[in-house]
């Protein structure tokens, strides 16, 4: 990731709603699920006065990105959910959802979270997480897992550390399903997802990285 990003914040009666560009890619849930509250064309953009504490929640945790938060008046917090998920999408990134933490070099938790998109092409200038580069890219990929094994069932709880091998793939450790754009699913304790954008075994990596010369 880079420099540290400063958080937009709005304050209503339901509480503060934080707001991270950087993370942002525009996926539009916020607006769709309640206009009056998020209006690009407005200014704030976003009025959390318009809507009560649930409302907001409630469209605020499909937000896949994590860009969006909500620091309730109450108190409440977003439950982190019961297993962990990564998403893959179509020409774009994986989504992550449950319970993450994504590492530093040094081995210290950068950021901790139940929602990230992390990126799959290769260009993002927020590695490891999307930033939107792919649609400039003209990324492809259309989300599919190869057929497989079947997988052990899943494990319920437990966090998933990520790590980024450096000018290589990401390391997510820990109880962890992908999910096709095919409807398949994988289970694995250890998962290896490419990060260059080249890999023939897409999401996962096949070492293409080095004959790249991929560099992160």
């Amino acid at each position: 990731m880079g420099e540290a990003t400063k958080l937009h914040r709005y304050e209503g009666r339901a509480g503060v709603v934080t707001y991270d560009a950087k993370r942002c890619i525009h996926a539009a849930e916020c607006v769709r699920g309640l206009p009056a509250v998020f209006d690009p064309k407005s200014k704030p953009w976003v009025q959390p006065g318009a809507t009560d504490a649930d409302a907001l929640a409630g469209v605020i945790h499909r937000c896949p990105t994590g860009a969006l938060k909500l620091e309730r008046t109450d108190g409440a917090a977003e439950a982190i959910p019961a297993t962990n998920t990564a998403t893959v999408t179509r020409d774009g990134p994986t989504f992550l959802h449950g319970d993450f933490a994504l590492m530093a070099h040094d081995d210290t938790v950068a950021l901790r979270d139940t929602r990230m998109a992390l990126c799959r092409c290769g260009a993002s200038q927020n590695k490891p997480l999307c930033d939107g580069s792919h649609r400039e890219l003209g990324f492809r990929h259309e989300g599919a897992l190869q057929a497989s094994e079947a997988p052990p069932a899943p494990v319920a709880g437990g966090r998933v550390a990520i790590r980024a091998r450096a000018n290589g793939p990401l390391m997510l450790t820990g109880p962890l399903t992908v999910m096709g754009t095919n409807g398949r699913t994988a289970y694995a304790e250890a998962t290896f997802l490419c990060r260059c954008g080249a890999s023939g075994n897409k999401p996962y990596c096949d070492g293409t990285h080095k004959k790249i010369g991929f560099t992160a």
